[in-house]
């Protein structure tokens, strides 16, 4: 096998394995926040036990520390707004969400980045309302507050994929990911004492088991995994494989949760639609140059 033909499959596994973190969401008991928390903090110990982050945060200059630290706070509340639109709704409901992030990068990036902004970007959010607005018609008016913080959780995570590219670089990554997740640990337990959940909450045997899976099948693995393929593979490439999470996450779904019994059949129109926003984007776009910054972030 060919190392660019590897580095395809790798890719798909990481997505893949991405795509069930929204099925683990919705088997989890544990509320939104003590489930974030521990998903946070078990990647983040993990990490600590590797010499070279010890090193790489030794060297990092404080102002530095700070800016992973915000882009932490911001990944901690993408992944609460997320699986609470997990709980609300379903998983169908929260990787639909997710799958207009894109989209809100189209517009966030411009302005964190300091790039100008593409007039094409604007046609892609146009064609997604139509998309959003079927994906509404087609669930239960109990779901609609669900899909409101998924599209909430899609606009964090694509502020925290716009800070990352610009911090690109600047820091060894398993360190950057440490210092991150850590401090999106830290702001949960201190965010706790304002909402209705505490964030340290000792899970049961069956919770326990889902969130190592969650924690290392799910996040560390495919981050491990998707450094070493994007040796061997363009960023236009990986974006296009990166976004069929969503498909993946529904099409989970259907077997594993049983959801499109609680969705109609508009739903899945809106899916479609949305997605085809999301893969006109890359294409507009093929040909210029991209960086693996690009990729990594959402």
């Amino acid at each position: 096998m060919t190392p660019t033909r590897k580095a395809h499959l790798q890719v798909h596994l990481c997505v893949i394995l991405w795509g069930f973190t929204a099925i683990l969401g919705k088997l989890i008991t544990l509320p939104a926040l003590p489930l974030v928390w521990w998903r946070m903090g078990l990647v983040s110990v993990a990490l600590l036990c590797l010499p070279r982050v010890w090193r790489g945060l030794r060297a990092m200059p404080g102002r530095l520390r700070l800016a992973y630290a915000g882009a932490g706070v911001t990944v901690a509340l993408h992944w609460l707004t997320f699986y609470a639109a997990v709980k609300m709704a379903n998983a169908s409901v929260a990787a639909t969400c997710l799958a207009t992030a894109p989209v809100f990068l189209a517009f966030v990036e411009p302005w964190i980045a300091r790039r100008r902004f593409d007039p094409r970007e604007l046609l892609i959010g146009v064609a997604v309302v139509p998309g959003v607005a079927l994906v509404a018609g087609g669930m239960p008016d109990s779901m609609r507050l669900g899909l409101a913080i998924g599209v909430l959780s899609a606009l964090l995570v694509a502020i925290f994929a716009a800070i990352n590219k610009r911090l690109a670089d600047q820091a060894d990554t398993f360190t950057a990911t440490c210092l991150e997740l850590g401090t999106g640990t830290l702001f949960l337990t201190l965010l706790a004492p304002f909402v209705a959940h505490p964030a340290f909450v000792l899970p049961d045997l069956h919770d326990t088991w889902l969130l190592l899976l969650l924690a290392f099948g799910c996040t560390l693995l495919p981050f491990a995994t998707l450094l070493a393929a994007l040796r061997h593979m363009s960023a236009f490439a990986t974006q296009m494989i990166t976004n069929l999470e969503p498909i993946y996450a529904i099409v989970l779904a259907i077997p594993l949760l049983g959801e499109q019994r609680q969705l109609g059949w508009t739903f899945y129109l809106g899916v479609a639609v949305i997605l085809g926003a999301v893969f006109a984007h890359p294409w507009l776009h093929r040909g210029e140059r991209a960086d693996t910054s690009d990729a990594l972030a959402p």
